[in-house]
């Protein structure tokens, strides 16, 4: 049998004379007092909101989290309205659960969540309705449905090429003919092993959120990038000119560095044209050491700018499908800055090439 205060001070009563019965009752206020502070600090100490209403939807008991869900007095209109319409469900389903949209600067998706609670000592159920702020959670399954789309999409082609050749090639006896198809079916397995080769440096960066860092000499760096792309660049016809400094160190991740100094290298050179130069500087302080990558090709419109170092993100897709890009090379620089502790800035103005600089701590 669970007690209740009234029960308790009655059974007090009927023993005690009446200053005993008083002095008994300040002491249970008071124990009251010290429980409700107890649970209201326990209640903002959870980082999910929390908000307790009574049989006639009134509320009873809220925490911090569940105030800060919405600041504005719109969304707070809007969250309210939700967690009645949750509330009334649930004290007839048992649960409920409803998720809100909140509109504005920056988007925010709230999900209330509501149980019927019974026996707590009122004559009607009561509802325990959880907020939480699943803007993140949503954010990240849309990152999951577009990337798994544009790796689909971009596998697609190449895959497909390589099966429409393969069935030209069964039936073809010309020797220039099979040495030609033969050529193609190489450029789009080349295509392919690219796309596989980026999403595992990407998956790579991604998942090293502490790097493995080295003292590393910057020269090195900057001639292993060069080294991946000179062949590229001189089959376009364009000349590669480095400024770096020799016989200086760095502390860095060597793997990841290079391989983000050369996917800089290689989106200059597959966006200029042929004869023109691309430009590798690097510029280096106690502070910091700074990649820059120039280049004299079409440019970027400012429109774009804040866009590029998106996952498969191309600025002009007729010309991506000339070049051979993945979309993947600068959304690889910009997780090699992250994991640095840097940062990867652009100039550009459409038709005047670009400036790309990648900014990272000298020392750990």
């Amino acid at each position: 049998m669970r007690w209740t205060r009234s029960d308790l001070l009655r059974s007090r009563a009927d023993v005690s004379p009446p200053s005993t019965v008083a002095g008994a009752m300040r002491e249970d206020e008071q124990e009251l007092a010290e429980r409700v502070a107890l649970l209201q600090a326990a209640l903002d100490a959870v980082p999910l909101g929390v908000v307790v209403l009574g049989p006639d939807g009134s509320e009873l008991l809220s925490n911090l989290a569940a105030s800060g869900l919405s600041d504005a007095r719109h969304d707070q209109a809007l969250v309210a309205h939700l967690m009645g319409q949750v509330a009334e469900e649930a004290g007839r389903e048992g649960t409920s659960r409803a998720t809100l949209e909140l509109r504005g600067p920056v988007p925010r998706m709230v999900e209330v969540r509501a149980t019927r609670v019974s026996d707590l000592g009122y004559a009607e159920p009561v509802t325990v309705a959880v907020l939480q702020d699943v803007s993140d959670r949503h954010r990240l399954d849309a990152v999951r449905r577009d990337f798994v789309a544009n790796v689909s999409h971009e596998l697609r082609t190449p895959i497909g090429a390589l099966g429409a050749l393969a069935e030209a090639l069964a039936g073809e006896d010309d020797p220039d003919v099979i040495r030609r198809l033969a050529g193609r079916m190489g450029a789009e397995a080349e295509r392919a092993a690219g796309l596989v080769a980026d999403l595992l440096d990407l998956s790579r960066v991604e998942s090293a959120a502490q790097p493995a860092t080295t003292e590393v000499t910057i020269d090195r760096i900057a001639a292993e990038a060069v080294a991946r792309i000179q062949a590229a660049a001189e089959e376009r016809g364009i000349t590669l000119e480095c400024q770096v400094p020799l016989e200086e160190a760095m502390d860095g991740d060597p793997g990841q560095l290079v391989s983000a100094v050369a996917n800089l290298l290689d989106n200059a050179v597959k966006y200029s044209d042929a004869g023109s130069v691309v430009d590798l500087e690097v510029r280096i302080d106690d502070a910091k050491v700074v990649f820059l990558v120039r280049d004299q090709g079409i440019g970027i419109p400012a429109r774009d700018h804040h866009r590029i170092f998106e996952r498969f993100y191309r600025v002009d897709q007729a010309r991506s499908r000339d070049t051979g890009g993945t979309g993947l090379g600068l959304s690889i620089v910009r997780h090699v800055a992250i994991n640095h502790g840097g940062r990867v800035k652009v100039k550009s103005r459409e038709g005047e090439g670009s400036e790309f600089a990648l900014e990272v701590p000298r020392w750990s």
